[in-house]
């Protein structure tokens, strides 16, 4: 049995009620996500609250972290009120859809890792399908409630399949947003990009910021870049 949490150097995540556990993903967009000047931050998807509780660390912002789930929200909660970071971060079972049509709040960042498999064989776990597939939450409708709930000078911070960055990149000129950061991740040296990250904004920049971060040089054994990026949460980094 895999071990029922995960312990970084300022809180811990329990993943035992979650679909999702704890994984690279999450640690990546948790590090990466610009949070400079911002005060308010929403989490969608939040299953154990790892991003909002790394985002937490290292802003004063107010996240609001929400999940579809019930089980992933008590988790979260859970994970929130032992942390010292429960003074800055509210958790809710929310479906975003609602969520954005009742709540009065405008947002400077909104993060999401979230369901990204489209038609592919399922679990008979009706909870991990819908933290892994995209029948609950399109990329389209993630964006298109992300936009009624940014303020204009805000960003929305993704991690996703490298494969779908087509479908990104026609949402995205659809709804008049701007890549203003893009970062290809690539497992090790030999194999192609598996996930982006992106940063998505109304505010054209003057350069699109390009890079790419190689995980593993081989197995176990990290790039300088990777431990750069996840010195501040991972223990051994």
């Amino acid at each position: 049995m895999s071990n029922p949490y995960f312990k970084f150097k300022q809180f811990t995540v329990w993943h035992d009620k979650c679909a999702m556990k704890v994984g690279t993903d999450g640690v990546l967009l948790g590090a990466w996500a610009d949070t400079e000047n911002c005060q308010h931050i929403l989490d969608i998807g939040t299953g154990t609250g790892l991003i909002a509780l790394m985002l937490a660390q290292r802003s004063r912002a107010i996240i609001d972290a929400i999940d579809i789930d019930e089980s992933a929200s008590l988790q979260a909660s859970e994970n929130v009120s032992a942390s010292p970071f429960r003074n800055q971060i509210r958790v809710q079972q929310a479906d975003i859809r609602n969520f954005a049509r009742k709540t009065p709040a405008k947002y400077d960042l909104i993060v999401s890792n979230p369901p990204y498999f489209i038609q592919s064989l399922k679990s008979p776990d009706e909870q991990r399908n819908r933290a892994r597939h995209t029948d609950t939450l399109s990329l389209e409708e993630l964006i298109t409630e992300s936009i009624q709930l940014i303020k204009s000078t805000g960003k929305m911070a993704f991690i996703l399949p490298a494969q779908n960055e087509t479908e990104l990149e026609t949402i995205r000129k659809q709804q008049n947003l701007y890549l203003t950061k893009r970062l290809a991740i690539l497992p090790t040296p030999d194999f192609p990009p598996k996930r982006i990250l992106v940063e998505l904004s109304f505010k054209k920049p003057t350069v699109t910021e390009q890079n790419q971060l190689i995980i593993e040089i081989s197995r176990h054994q990290y790039t300088q870049e990777y431990k750069e990026l996840t010195r501040e949460y991972y223990l051994k980094m």
